[in-house]
């Protein structure tokens, strides 16, 4: 594993660990006297958005390369989805004279098109535009095949009398 892999997945881990703080300290906060407190949302906001962005990262990583030309990607939606939790946040509260986005209240239209479906596009075609660097090549799916021939084998030699 090259130096900079190690350390972009020790990155994805640390902020998968402080990011799943986030979102259990917001939801902690619930429970305080005085109801939720402002801070809460913007914290789950944040919480949120780093663990998913940190574990797609870490699933997209290669063992030797990190995730490659995949990082401006990464960046890009992670500041897609901050980017939507900013705007669900900021919007005046206008009620039911609320104007409606695509058929929905604008809150509800960011949530369900910004944060939910815009990454859902945006992670495959970057995908797609770096398979032939992201995906497994030769000598990684022989290692593959020879860890599960060692598996298996270490497995039969535990079940043989």
């Amino acid at each position: 594993m090259s130096v900079g892999s190690s350390a972009t997945k020790r990155l994805a881990l640390a902020t998968i660990v402080i990011s799943t703080l986030a979102i259990g300290a917001a939801y902690a906060s619930a429970f305080g006297r005085g109801g939720v407190p402002a801070w809460a949302g913007w914290m789950f906001a944040a919480g949120v958005t780093g663990a998913l962005v940190a574990t797609l990262a870490l699933g997209a990583m290669r063992r030797d390369r990190g995730l490659g030309r995949l990082v401006g990607p990464f960046a890009l939606m992670t500041a897609m989805l901050g980017a939507g939790f900013v705007a669900v946040f900021a919007l005046p509260d206008s009620g039911a004279a609320e104007p409606l986005l695509l058929g929905l209240p604008r809150r509800a239209a960011i949530v369900l098109y910004g944060i939910g479906l815009l990454p859902t596009l945006v992670l495959p075609v970057a995908y797609a535009l770096t398979f032939d660097d992201q995906t497994l090549r030769p000598e990684d799916l022989e290692r593959v095949l020879e860890t599960a021939r060692a598996a298996r084998a270490a497995r039969d030699d535990e079940a043989a009398p």
